[in-house]
């Protein structure tokens, strides 16, 4: 079972991964050239969603949600992942602002990284009988950072998942490595630059803090 204090913990970990703090920069913008046919957009947010991603479905909620701010966005949401926004500096300063002062802004973050990444991580994790914090917190990392478990990982080792019988740490463990294999080596720069996520992993599983009882150094930061 994973405690509160648990889910709390894996929680303040990637926001160090995502925004550099524990409590996570709701009114984080960064741009990188990772959208389609390697075009710049925005990223934004405690969890970095993106402009071509699932911003326009945060703002979504948002206005749902009946933020103070919900007026002025609306006339971006036939824009937001169509026509690029990333050089709209309008469009920026209001999700800055919008974070920054309307606490609905923030709570739309936290539900819907809640729903979109945190809650398929912890279906996989249970689904296939996974039990330790340090599981969660590398198969977490993992939806938010790549979306999945991706197959092609798994299919790098042989080890089998607890529900089929495997070894969870040892699992645990070879993904792991095989993912921070693929980041390190990879073609694109930008991805190699991020894995300080799966070495931090690989640090976890050395010390045996399975539990995440142990302060976990994430990327220069004790959590």
């Amino acid at each position: 079972m994973i405690t509160a204090a648990q889910k709390n913990k894996i929680i303040q970990i990637i926001n160090v991964f995502e925004t550099g703090t524990k409590e996570g920069k709701y009114d984080l913008i960064a741009t990188y050239p990772d959208g389609k046919n390697g075009s710049r957009q925005i990223t934004y947010g405690r969890s970095q969603t993106t402009e071509q991603g699932n911003l326009k479905a945060l703002i979504e909620k948002y206005i749902a949600n009946k933020g103070a701010f919900a007026g002025e966005f609306k006339i971006y949401l036939p824009k937001i992942g169509k026509i690029p926004l990333v050089d709209d500096a309008a469009f920026k300063s209001l999700l800055k602002k919008a974070a920054k002062q309307d606490p609905l802004m923030r709570k739309s973050q936290d539900d819907f990284f809640e729903v979109l990444y945190y809650q398929p991580a912890f279906h996989f994790f249970e689904k296939n009988k996974f039990k330790q914090a340090l599981s969660l917190l590398v198969i977490y990392d993992s939806y938010i950072h790549s979306g999945s478990v991706p197959a092609f990982i798994r299919e790098k080792f042989a080890e089998n998942v607890p529900v089929n019988g495997g070894d969870e740490k040892k699992w645990i463990k070879k993904y792991t490595e095989a993912r921070h294999a693929w980041l390190t080596t990879h073609s694109k720069q930008l991805l190699r630059k991020t894995n300080y996520r799966t070495k931090c992993f690989l640090d976890q599983i050395a010390n045996s803090n399975w539990d995440l009882s142990k302060p976990t150094n994430a990327n220069g930061t004790t959590v």
